[in-house]
């Protein structure tokens, strides 16, 4: 292929030097039809195909490959075919005879034919698009994986992240009020894929059916929803280079923090720093654009929203109530009674009418058993036998004085010595246990070993008056008095069991 050089020599002598074609190709020894193509084009037009070429082997089985390329749309990319493995069933199947050549360069073509395109689009100011990512991180010395909501303003790309132990529906909700709260105003529109926390079900005619849940979002926000198209992550673009962006930039290296609400101030550190960038095409930052977004939102409205999932259930005979397959415990008083379970991100809190009668740290554990063991005092003074074998007492970690003040009350008051020392346990219903704990090491030193004891210290401990129990003032409490052995006592004992004998 002759070079920009040689077209610019021969095109010169012809158009500058009036030579004639047939003249330029007696001078340059060039074939005529050489010169016409050089004073055709200014530069090597390169190799030309007039038609398609002829594949007598291949065109017959055309339909076969464009139905197997369809079909693997609905497939996992993972498992869908290659080049290869289409001529091997064209081979095998069909009685193909031709090349794999033929097949591979046809399915390149095709599917280059088949990817989608896109058109650009313009944001106004005012809306939001959402989605939730995963990634890892180490939390309180645990490597875990964790999942971060995240909301982004198309129009002016700020955004907002923050991590949770998993995609949940109250996870969802508290995402959305923080970042209401964090942009100072709530969107007038919000776009979503079809997550089954917002969408219980697509309808035949592509109508959604909202989730209780969002549905009380939106009614409280009034902003206005819209879903993009089943799998198709590129409707809502801004939001899904978001969740990669956060990751990217926010999560790497894999972050380490003593809580989640450390890394969240991390993640909420990061959205702020975002602010002052300066993107691709604009001559300002992202904080500045952002004020058109906020000037289109709408005010929070009146009344704070919980963002908890909500499910009715009943109390169990071992005063227990499941919330997402972990068991949560409640006053026994409350047993076989209907209930109202609230799910927040960090909590569960129990409602019976309109009581609350129960408030446990949210575990995320799998078939998890979380007790307050006071919930389990009132039943265990009327079941003292079971005192030993509580579960809900287990690993509840009272001080040692406890234990010594049980043994000293069984020991001289046997099986009402066990029940005095429930009543004992049920003081921290009322009092703080470190008060509790006090009034008992009082009491231990007094040797006052009784329940009506520690109940009058606790008492004056609370009301910060000086303790002056005077056990000749109370008759009715025990003392305990020890002395030391003496043989005189010992021979007065076996003195009076010959007697005994003898008669």
């Amino acid at each position: 292929m002759y070079k920009v050089v040689s077209y610019e020599v021969v095109r010169r002598a012809v158009f500058v030097e009036g030579l004639s074609q047939r003249q330029a190709a007696e001078r340059f020894g060039k074939d005529p039809r050489t010169i016409r193509k050089m004073c055709a084009f200014s530069a090597p037009p390169g190799y030309r195909r007039a038609k398609t070429p002829a594949r007598p082997k291949l065109d017959p089985f055309l339909g076969v490959i464009d139905a197997i390329l369809a079909a693997d749309l609905a497939a996992p990319v993972k498992q869908r075919h290659t080049a290869k493995r289409i001529f091997e069933r064209l081979r095998d199947e069909h009685g193909y005879a031709g090349g794999n050549t033929s097949v591979k360069d046809y399915v390149r073509g095709a599917r280059i034919t088949a990817r989608e395109m896109f058109v650009p689009l313009i944001h106004p100011p005012g809306h939001a698009q959402v989605d939730f990512g995963e990634a890892v991180a180490v939390i309180a010395g645990v490597r875990q994986k964790i999942h971060f909501f995240c909301m982004d303003l198309p129009h002016s790309d700020a955004c907002f992240v923050k991590a949770y132990p998993a995609e949940t529906t109250e996870a969802f909700l508290d995402g959305h009020v923080e970042a209401f709260a964090f942009f100072g105003g709530v969107p007038t529109s919000i776009l979503y894929d079809n997550l089954k926390i917002a969408v219980a079900r697509i309808l035949g005619d592509g109508k959604r059916v909202r989730s209780r849940a969002f549905t009380e979002l939106q009614s409280h926000y009034l902003f206005a929803d819209r879903f993009g198209r089943p799998g198709k992550g590129n409707d809502k673009g801004n939001v899904e280079g978001l969740v990669k962006y956060a990751r990217k930039n926010f999560m790497v290296p894999i972050p380490h923090a003593a809580s989640f609400e450390e890394l969240n101030a991390m993640l909420l550190a990061g959205c702020i720093r975002r602010q002052d960038d300066v993107l691709r095409g604009f001559d300002v930052t992202i904080g500045v654009r952002m004020a058109a977004d906020i000037g289109a939102f709408r005010n929070d409205p009146v009344g704070a929203f919980e963002p908890c999932e909500k499910v009715a259930t009943r109390v169990s005979a071992f005063s227990l109530v499941r919330y997402r397959t972990n068991d949560y415990s409640v006053p026994t008083r409350y047993g076989h009674r209907e209930v109202l379970v609230k799910g927040f991100v960090d909590q569960v809190v129990v409602i019976c009418g309109a009581d609350v009668i129960a408030r446990h740290p949210r575990s995320y554990a799998k078939a998890d058993l979380i007790f307050d063991p006071l919930h389990y005092l009132e039943l265990l003074e009327r079941k003292a036998n079971a005192l030993d074998q509580a579960a809900p007492l287990e690993n509840w970690g009272l001080p040692e004085e406890f234990a010594t003040f049980r043994r000293l009350l069984e020991s001289r008051m046997g099986t009402r010595g066990r029940r005095e020392y429930i009543q004992v346990l049920r003081l921290i219903e009322i009092f703080a246990l470190g008060d509790v704990a006090a009034a008992i090491t009082m009491a231990l030193s007094l040797s006052a070993i009784s329940f009506d004891a520690v109940k009058q210290l606790v008492a004056a401990r609370v009301e910060r008056r000086t303790v002056k129990l005077d056990l000749e003032a109370y008759p009715h409490l025990p003392r305990a008095e020890v002395k030391a052995t003496r043989a005189a006592d010992y021979l007065a004992l076996t003195a009076a069991r010959n007697i005994e004998i003898a008669a």
